[in-house]
């Protein structure tokens, strides 16, 4: 499994740096945004060094509809009943600014609406 050991999120992933985790398995995990841009704001991250979604390859198949599945559920559980958003950002005209592959998972109520 691929690892760099500059990305911040490879880091949280090997528990090198903090995170408030909220799912861990042995594939994935979901930790809360620390710039948080709704009242539920969470990322998925592969435990898989993966740069952009882009990046991804037919092998990584299951592990993206693991995170998609992933992402309702951990919403629901954390209080986003009436819906949410996902968003992967990828590259640098895509808005990504953490180059780990990574969904943001975002509800709860509004007026944190935004584009």
């Amino acid at each position: 499994m691929s690892h760099d050991p500059n990305c911040i999120f490879c880091r949280i992933a090997a528990g090198e740096i903090p995170a408030q985790k909220v799912h861990e398995d042995d594939e994935l995990i979901a930790f809360k945004d620390i710039r948080p841009a709704a009242p539920v704001h969470l990322l998925i991250i592969p435990r898989e060094h993966i740069a952009t979604l882009a990046d991804a390859e037919p092998r990584h198949q299951a592990l993206l509809g693991r995170m998609a599945l992933l992402a309702p559920q951990l919403a629901r559980e954390h209080g986003a009943d009436n819906g949410l958003r996902t968003v992967i950002n990828t590259g640098p005209d895509g808005g990504q600014e953490v180059y780990h592959l990574h969904m943001h998972v975002m509800g709860g109520p509004r007026p944190w609406k935004q584009g």
